[in-house]
């Protein structure tokens, strides 16, 4: 448990570090391109624009990253309280490009303000706030900025001569390639982009200033490793694993995303080996013949590698030999442990769904390797939701799919579940795309639908298109329509009534992350007697193994299937966030606390749903000024 917790804490704080940097990577790779063009070694010199350097290096990139920092913390007072206080840290130690003190800067002065705005929330007299709020962000900004020029500054420039000492230590010695040893494991299992943009980057950047280039940026970024592997899956790989790998290595050479091979390697432990041993190959070769990037390639492809490679022959044969090398060891290495190896049944999407597990988030690329093994039946008569509880997005998906199935004049039955329940007699499941996989698991032999969201999927649509030009609507068997079996308000021993209540609609809500906004909802249901303390844990538990992100601009949080137990009688909540609330990259403005017993929640969720899939009834309840206009809303919808 302990060390389960650790791996946690670690997970966190490297996406917290890479979340500072992957935001302005855009930003990177600009100064990369204006650095390779127009410097006087470049491709096309330019001595006036080549003035853009130096400031962009020195000034725009560390701002950047402690505006994101900042914002990342308290939304935007965080972003410029942050962005203030780096300016401390840029100001203060001007010969160091303060990447580094920026990571320090930016979250501290975001943490400052968000802590600050707590202990005044309510206290401001009406008509002061704009006043309170202007000249708290600016003195405790400057105030940040002050200690930053005077101690953070110099502190951060020892600690990165440190850091570059080291580094200039270990290709001294050349003991750099033993690096992978750690860099490689780590990347796959949960710490790619933290540890390229959050260690490598900065210390890359400050050795690119001084030597004009840095092999720091290939460390992790050497596509080499990834499609050497990949290219031995091509030729020795069985099954699946075999059928994917080829699209799986353009998406990594061509697209830079490495990610896309951690779950090969997962499927068969020895080949971590290989990648380790195709790293060290790729970096010892770096460092014989002087390789390095201007700047970071960021995704790792070998476009993005060319890209920022200084501009001159041996620089260029330097880098193509390192991923060349790299490629090649990884390859033998990975061909030797296919064909030796004993292991028979290869299960890529298996693989994969641990590979989300490990990261702790949902990944970019798992739903490459979700096919489905089914076909679409000739006669269709049942469709099956299913989520991880089965009491939240998969009830509103099949309350859509339901309406869209009514409206096309199909007799199907549409259902929801959890995915551990699914029934045998699925023909068609419907999960959320990083669920998939689970999802076949359970039933191969159905025709399995991924959606992006269950509010305003396209998916939906093509699935009834389906339906309607298949044989489906020639069903000799009557179906008995799905909506009769749901539970009735006559049927249930508490009807709708005390579901939800005026007094757990919250207008106006600030939240500065997800997980806030959450445990606000959770606290409301607890409150009102609808779930014990123990679901608040639960909900956040639920989020993170999917976000519960809807489209349309609404969250639905809710705990686990392990959770139920902890539901007292079914209630929701409604927060309503005008300024949105980041949910995975999503702006959410509504969010809807549930929590479901028996499923006497139904029918409310499924108006809900019908209500949030028309985003004119979003806006009107985003702008609504009391809680009874949005109970109106929901209850039109009805």
């Amino acid at each position: 448990m302990a060390q389960s917790n650790i791996k946690v804490a670690v997970q966190k704080f490297g996406n917290f570090l890479s979340s500072m940097v992957m935001p302005n990577i855009s930003a990177f790779i600009a100064w990369g391109l204006i650095t390779a063009f127009f410097i006087p070694t470049g491709f096309t010199p330019n001595e006036s624009l080549a003035k853009m350097v130096s400031p962009i290096l020195t000034y725009l990139l560390p701002l950047l990253i402690g505006y994101t920092g900042g914002k990342l913390v308290h939304d935007q007072r965080g972003a410029v309280v942050g962005a203030i206080a780096t300016m401390g840290v840029i100001v203060g130690e001007p010969t160091v490009p303060m990447f580094l003190g920026a990571m320090i800067m930016g979250p501290l002065g975001g943490y400052v303000i968000k802590k600050f705005d707590q202990l005044i929330e309510g206290k401001i007299k009406a008509g002061f706030e704009m006043l309170v709020n202007n000249f708290s962000g600016g003195i405790l900004g400057g105030a940040l900025a002050i200690l930053a020029f005077w101690a953070i500054g110099p502190a951060v420039k020892v600690l990165t001569g440190w850091l570059v000492n080291g580094v200039d230590w270990l290709v001294a010695t050349n003991l750099l390639p033993l690096t992978s040893i750690i860099i490689e494991p780590a990347k796959i299992l949960f710490l790619n982009n933290a540890i390229n943009h959050g260690v490598l980057s900065p210390i890359g950047i400050e050795q690119a200033k001084t030597a004009g280039k840095s092999v720091l940026f290939l460390l992790e970024a050497n596509p080499g490793p990834g499609i050497g592997l990949l290219l031995a899956y091509c030729i020795f790989g069985k099954g699946t694993a075999k059928r994917s790998a080829p699209g799986a290595a353009l998406i990594q050479f061509f697209g830079g995303i490495h990610e896309i091979y951690f779950p090969y390697v997962l499927m068969r432990p020895m080949l971590f080996i290989a990648v380790i041993l195709g790293g060290m190959s790729g970096v010892l070769t770096l460092v014989l013949l002087g390789g390095g990037l201007l700047a970071p390639a960021s995704p790792g492809s070998i476009i993005a590698v060319l890209a920022v490679t200084p501009h001159s022959a041996g620089a260029y044969i330097a880098n193509i030999a390192g991923v060349l090398v790299a490629a090649i060891v990884s390859f033998v290495v990975s061909a030797f442990i296919l064909k030796t190896g004993k292991q028979k049944d290869e299960d890529i999407e298996e693989a994969a769904r641990k590979m989300q597990e490990m990261k702790g988030k949902k990944s970019s690329v798992a739903g490459v390797f979700a096919e489905n093994n089914g076909k679409m039946p000739e006669h269709v008569s049942k469709i099956v939701f299913a989520c991880d509880a089965g009491m939240g997005s998969s009830a509103m998906g099949a309350s859509l799919l339901r309406k869209k199935v009514k409206e096309a004049g199909l007799n199907i039955n549409v259902t929801n579940t959890a995915i551990s329940n699914l029934p045998s007699d699925a023909q068609i499941v419907v999960t959320q795309e990083e669920l998939t996989p689970r999802a076949k698991n359970k039933l191969p032999n159905a025709y399995h639908v991924s959606v992006d969201n269950f509010l305003s999927s396209p998916e939906y649509d093509k699935l009834i298109d389906q339906l309607k030009n298949g044989d489906t609507n020639e069903l000799n068997e009557v179906v008995e329509d799905a909506e009769a079996n749901a539970p009735s308000p006559e049927d249930t021993p508490d009807s709708n009534d005390g579901l939800l209540l005026e007094k757990n609609i919250f207008l106006n809500q600030q939240f500065a992350n997800k997980e806030e906004a959450i445990r606000f909802a959770g606290r409301a249901l607890v409150e009102s007697g609808y779930v014990k303390e123990s679901y608040i844990e639960a909900m956040i538990a639920r989020d993170a193994m999917t976000s519960t992100y809807m489209g349309n601009d609404v969250a639905i949080p809710h705990g686990t299937e392990e959770a139920k137990k902890d539901v007292l009688q079914s209630g929701f909540t409604v927060l309503q966030v005008p300024n949105g609330v980041d949910f995975d990259g999503n702006k959410v403005r509504l969010i809807f606390g549930i929590a479901g017993k028996d499923g006497t929640h139904l029918e409310i969720l499924s108006g809900i749903a019908v209500t949030c899939s028309d985003m004119e009834n979003i806006e009107k309840m985003v702008a609504a000024k009391s809680a009874k206009e949005i109970m109106d809303i929901i209850n039109d919808k009805k």
